[in-house]
């Protein structure tokens, strides 16, 4: 059994790879002075970077759980998900409210992926 973790610091790895399966670590905006479009953008590009340097893609997404710091925020992070994730691949999904670890933090995801 081999297991991969790549951008490993004492806390986390960013990435974690087993069985042909990618764990990426909770992933947030680049800017937490934003709003939750593009807080949920740049979370999202950095999601496709790290998907990319694993070996994936968005269209190979099995599973993502989103946080967001209140549900008024559903939709508007959902224009920029729906947009973002290709049709017909959609992963099973859950979104949650929740608190988030900073204050300026208005959303957070975690993937599972395949690789290609």
């Amino acid at each position: 059994m081999t297991i991969e973790r790549l951008q490993t610091n004492a806390r986390m790895s960013r990435i974690v790879k087993h069985n042909g399966i990618i764990y990426l670590c909770g992933q947030v905006c680049a800017d937490a002075e934003k709003n939750i479009k593009e807080q949920t953008q740049t979370m999202l590009d950095k999601v496709a970077t790290l998907l990319d340097e694993a070996g994936s893609s968005k269209e190979n997404m099995l599973s993502a759980t989103i946080y967001v710091k209140s549900m008024e925020y559903f939709a508007e992070m959902n224009e920029v998900w729906d947009a973002w994730v290709p049709e017909g691949y959609a992963p099973a999904r859950a979104c949650v409210e929740a608190k988030m670890a900073r204050d300026g933090l208005l959303v957070e995801i975690s993937v599972v992926a395949a690789v290609k």
